[in-house]
Parts: structure tokens; C-alpha cells; sequence
């Protein structure tokens, strides 16, 4: 990895230790790393749905979430991960704490937001809880920038973004025919980089 940091597996540190940043401090870092990453994901064809930094203890948890047409595939986790490494690594948007940092594929547990959301999830079982509180189940037939269209029991029901409150994707295990999507299954790397032991071995290795 970039800067000598070397993979020591998941951090099993135990909450606690330094206390956490305030919340406008750690929005506007997650902000900044969002900003940093956006152009070498989208290199890679990759967009960036999610950005979450917890405490661990004395280190922190970076957690990237990506998604692209077609789905996530390990390949992609593993070249994400490399192009987030390199950014951290030469940046100070982390300062000198220790973090271990989780690149994963969007998955099926987040809810819909953006029309490329609804977009990717084609064919996918949806329930809707629409603005007014009334709810809807339906399957993902077409969907643009304003709208979708759902299958309620064999009748086209169309649904604009604006009137939606929630949307999430319902797991299905036994749809005939159906090939299971790439964000079926969440792919985490961990990689731990700790600036004390990077300096140690760029020492050592001068």
C-alpha cells in the first residue's frame, strides 16, 4: 500500500478511547473525504454513495460504500480500495490518527434516493412509503429522472420521486429466472494504516 501501510486484518479495538469529534467536525471531514474521492472513483467508473468515519478506540473507521451500473464486483472493491488508500494516504484530511479503512458495494440495505438508484435496481421488488403515509409494494419496470414505474399486481402504477418518503429494496430468494444482482452480497476490504508504523518502516527502509 501507499506510504509502506501494511494489512494487519479488522480492527478489533473496542469503543472507547479518545473522545469523538464534534458532529460539525466530523461532517465537514466525511465532506472533505467525499470531495477527495469523487474524481479517482469516478475514474474507475465508480460513484460514491456513502461516506461514514466512527471512532474505534484510538483509530478511526473509514467506511466507502460505491456502486456503479451493473453492480459491484470484487475486482472493483480491490481497485476502489487502492485508489482510496493513495488519496488518505497523501492527504492530512485525516490528520495523524490511525484508521482502518472499508471499502464495500452499496448492498440492498440503503434506501433509494436517486434516480440512478432506482435505475440500477431494474426488475427489483420495491416497497414505497409514499409522503402521504400509504404505502406500496411493487416491481421496478422503468424509472427517469422524475418518475418510476411499478408493477402492482400486474397494473402499472407510476410514482414520482417527489411524493416518496422511503424506498427500500426487498430481498427475494426463490424468484425463478431472477440471476442474483452484484450488490446482492456486501464486499468489505479492511486495510489498517496507522502513521506511526508507516514512518517506522520508511525508516527502516532508507
Amino acid at each position: 500500500m501507499p506510504g509502506g501501510s501494511r494489512y494487519r486484518g479488522p480492527s478489533t479495538t473496542a469503543q472507547g478511547g479518545r473522545p469523538p469529534v464534534s458532529t460539525a467536525k466530523q461532517d465537514a471531514v466525511r465532506d472533505r473525504v467525499e470531495s477527495e474521492l469523487g474524481d479517482p472513483l469516478r475514474a474507475l467508473g465508480l460513484d460514491i454513495e456513502a461516506v461514514e468515519i466512527t471512532p474505534a478506540g484510538k483509530r478511526r473507521i473509514v467506511r466507502i460504500a460505491v456502486d456503479k451500473d451493473g453492480g459491484v464486483t470484487l475486482d472493483d472493491v480491490a481497485d476502489a480500495t487502492r485508489a482510496v488508500s493513495e488519496v488518505l494516504d497523501e492527504s492530512d484530511v485525516l490528520g495523524e490518527q490511525p484508521y482502518t479503512l472499508e471499502v464495500t458495494s452499496r448492498g440492498v440495505d440503503r434506501p433509494l434516493t436517486l434516480p440512478r438508484h432506482w435505475r440500477r435496481n431494474a426488475d427489483r421488488l420495491v416497497k414505497v412509503t409514499l409522503t402521504d403515509g400509504s404505502e406500496v409494494t411493487g416491481r421496478i419496470t422503468s424509472s427517469d429522472e422524475d418518475t418510476v414505474t411499478l408493477d402492482v399486481d400486474d397494473t402499472a402504477r407510476e410514482v414520482a420521486y417527489a411524493d416518496v418518503a422511503k424506498a427500500m429494496v426487498q430481498i427475494e430468494f426463490s424468484r425463478k429466472g431472477r440471476k442474483p444482482a452484484h450488490d446482492d452480497v456486501t464486499d468489505v476490504d479492511d486495510t489498517d494504516h496507522d502513521p506511526e508504523v508507516d514512518d517506522h518502516e520508511n525508516e527502516e527502509e532508507s
